[in-house]
Formats: C-alpha cells, sequence, structure tokens
C-alpha cells in the first residue's frame, strides 16, 4: 500500500475533509502529514512544536509507512504555522470523528464532563484571560472525547449542551460537577439516552435543602418505600480501613 492510500477507519481517512488554508503552490509538506505527524507525536508526550518536530525525525521511517513526507519532516515553525491557519471547529469535528471511531462507549459507561483552565494560557500583559475548555473524558478508554472552548468559566453552562451534543452517550452515565446541575442540561443527558449523576451545592437552593431532607428522612426510616439499591466496599489503604456505602 502506498503512503497516500490508507485503509478505511484510519487515522488520516477523518481528516481528509479538512481545508488546507494554505496557498497551493507554496505547499511544501501535505497536510495530512503535519496533521497525523502532530497528533502521534502529542500522543507520545509532546507538548511544544519543537517536541512534535523532534518526534518526527526520530520516528520518520515509521512515519514513511503510512505517511507521504516528500521533504522530509517539517519545520516545528512550519507545524506551528499551519495550526495556527486551520479553522478551528472543521478540526474539531474531524478530531471527534476519529476518536469517535476508536472508542466504543459501552452500556453503563461513565462519562465526565468538566472544565479545565489550561495552564499559562493568560497573558496579563495583553490582557487576555485564561482559556477555559469544558471536556468530554471517557473513564474507560482513559481518553479526552471531545472539547469546548468557552471565554471564562461562568460559560461553561453554554457549552455543556454544546459538548453533549457532538457526543453519542446513548446508554452511558454522564457526570457533571454542580455548575451542571440544570434542569435543561438533566433534560438533555436523558433525551439522548444516558443516564446522570449531577453534584449539588449549598447555593442552589431548594434543591439542595430537599435532597438533604429526602436523605434524612429516608436513611431513619431505612428507605423504606423508596425505591433504591445499596452497595458498600471494604478496604484496606494508607494503614486505615476504608467502608464507603452507596
Amino acid at each position: 500500500m502506498s503512503p497516500t492510500q490508507h485503509p478505511s477507519g484510519s487515522l488520516l481517512t477523518h481528516f481528509e475533509t479538512l481545508e488546507d488554508p494554505r496557498t497551493a503552490y507554496l505547499v511544501e509538506h501535505p497536510l495530512l502529514d503535519i496533521v497525523a505527524l502532530t497528533i502521534c507525536a502529542v500522543i507520545c508526550g509532546a507538548e511544544t512544536w519543537e517536541g512534535i518536530e523532534a518526534y518526527g525525525h526520530s520516528k520518520s521511517d515509521w512515519l514513511k509507512t503510512f505517511l507521504g513526507l516528500p521533504n522530509g519532516i517539517p519545520s516545528h515553525d512550519t507545524i506551528a504555522r499551519v495550526f495556527a491557519l486551520l479553522e478551528p471547529t472543521q478540526l474539531q469535528e474531524c478530531f471527534v470523528s476519529w476518536v469517535k471511531s476508536i472508542a466504543e462507549l459501552s452500556l453503563g459507561e461513565v462519562v465526565s464532563l468538566d472544565g479545565k483552565s489550561a495552564r499559562h494560557s493568560y497573558d496579563k500583559r495583553k490582557g487576555k484571560g485564561a482559556i477555559h475548555m469544558v471536556s468530554a473524558w471517557d473513564s474507560e478508554n482513559q481518553l479526552v472525547l471531545a472539547q469546548v472552548k468557552v471565554s471564562d468559566k461562568s460559560n461553561e453552562i453554554t457549552a455543556i449542551p454544546k459538548l453533549l451534543n457532538i457526543l453519542d452517550v446513548s446508554g452511558c452515565i454522564v457526570t457533571i460537577d454542580a455548575m451542571g446541575a440544570q434542569k435543561e442540561i438533566a433534560q438533555q443527558i436523558t433525551d439522548q439516552g444516558a443516564d446522570y449523576v449531577l453534584s449539588l451545592k449549598g447555593n442552589q437552593g431548594n434543591l439542595h435543602e430537599d435532597v438533604e431532607q429526602l436523605f434524612d428522612w429516608a436513611c431513619k426510616t431505612t428507605f423504606k418505600d423508596i425505591e433504591h439499591e445499596a452497595h458498600q466496599t471494604i478496604e484496606k489503604s494508607h494503614g486505615r480501613i476504608e467502608i464507603r456505602r452507596y
């Protein structure tokens, strides 16, 4: 098989629709080569453009088995410049398509939605705040299924529905912290065929109080007439016995 031919379902097939923003006569390295090289490098721990180039040189023989690389490994400046020009939404759609093809979500699997601020992404001199990302983490496959960028932490509520729309969570359990404890979000999760576990905090008013009162009453009556399940684990850890009751 030549480097320009790749089997259905491979990494490259999912990025074929990605538009190349460069002028055709200035293209020295194929776009798919740059994207595939970068993804492979990052998976293997590369955290900088220089690290991606170094990875390429160290694995060039292997990379040539499925990439064209007509002019060798692109420089870190070229890689950085190309990614700066790519349309973010297109890139995300291609990436999510690839992740879906390799991550098989099974019934009862936990998908955790969580917001994080990217380290060192702020610039005080330019008045630029930190970049906030809301991610969907697949606990079984140990990988991020999709991400949505938000302007600040308060906008996580609007990002969560967008993230759910990207994913097929049917049959899964979606967990979200207190930020996502909203009626509309809970409804969307059930509409998509999933169950949810949402955190509650004291600032969520009557709902938090109602849940506390329900559990207090249920415990006093040993959950009589309340449909429920119970589970207990006992293990020795850090020199003590830990008992967890669910």
